[in-house]
C-alpha cells in the first residue's frame, strides 16, 4: 500500500470514489490548504488531493476518500471559495499530524481485494433495482440510466446517487470487495424501495376515502 501525508478535511459526510462534491470553503485553515493543492496542480509539485473523511460527534473515522479539485468555480473578495471536487482513493489514517494550521495524516491507500468490476449478471440486477427505485423517487415513468462499461466501481456508482445514511455510506467505504459491496447497495435499493412502495400505498389510502388504518 501507498503510504504519504495527506491534508485532511473533516466534514459530516462520506465521500465515495468517483463521486462528485461540492465545497464552499470559508474556514481560513482550509482556505491554505485547498489554496496549497490548486497551487501543486498547477504546478505539478506538491499534494494535489485531500482526503475528506467524516467527522460525526466529535469522532474521526479512520477510512476516507480522498478528493481532488476539478473545478474552482467561484473565488470571492475575502479569499471563500466555491469548488467542485471528485472522490478518487481510499485510505485509512495511521497517524495525525498537526504541525500545520489543518490536520494532516500519514495514510495508506488501498484497493479492492480481487477484481472491482462486478459480474454480468449481479451487475445487471443492481442496475435494474437501481432504475426502479430512481423512478419511484423522481416520480417518472421512465429512467433511462447511462452507466458505461466496464462497471468498474459500480456500487459506489450507484449508491453516491441514493439517499443513503451516513452510518451505511461509511460501511460501504470500508468494504474491500466489490461483488460483496454490490450486494449490500441492492439490498439497501430493495429496502428503500419497500419503503416507498409503503408511502404510496398510504397516501392512496388517504387519498381514496380520508382514513387510513393502522
Amino acid at each position: 500500500m501507498e503510504q504519504v501525508l495527506l491534508p485532511l478535511f473533516p466534514l459530516e459526510i462520506v465521500l465515495l470514489p468517483e463521486e462528485l462534491l461540492p465545497l464552499h470553503i470559508f474556514e481560513e485553515r482550509y482556505k491554505t490548504m485547498i489554496g496549497e493543492c490548486l497551487q501543486a496542480q498547477a504546478t505539478g509539485e506538491g499534494q494535489q488531493e485531500f482526503g475528506a473523511v467524516l467527522l460525526k460527534a466529535g469522532e474521526l473515522s479512520t477510512i476516507g476518500c480522498s478528493a481532488r479539485i476539478i473545478n474552482l468555480t467561484r473565488k470571492y473578495d475575502d479569499g471563500r471559495m466555491d469548488i467542485l471536487t471528485v472522490g478518487r482513493r481510499r485510505f485509512e489514517i495511521s497517524l495525525t499530524n498537526e504541525e500545520r494550521p489543518y490536520l494532516r495524516a500519514t495514510v495508506d491507500f488501498f484497493d479492492d481485494e480481487g477484481s472491482d468490476v462486478p459480474a454480468d449478471a449481479e451487475a445487471n440486477l443492481a442496475i435494474e433495482r437501481f432504475r426502479q427505485v430512481m423512478r419511484k423517487l423522481r416520480q417518472a415513468s421512465e429512467m433511462p440510466i447511462h452507466l458505461p462499461r466496464p462497471y468498474r466501481y459500480l456500487s459506489f456508482r450507484l449508491g453516491a446517487a441514493l439517499p443513503l445514511d451516513l452510518e451505511f455510506k461509511q460501511r460501504l467505504l470500508s468494504v474491500r470487495n466489490e461483488p460483496e459491496r454490490l450486494k449490500l447497495v441492492v439490498r439497501a435499493i430493495e429496502m428503500l424501495l419497500n419503503q416507498l412502495e409503503r408511502v404510496q400505498r398510504v397516501q392512496t389510502k388517504a387519498g381514496g376515502n380520508g382514513n387510513i388504518r393502522h
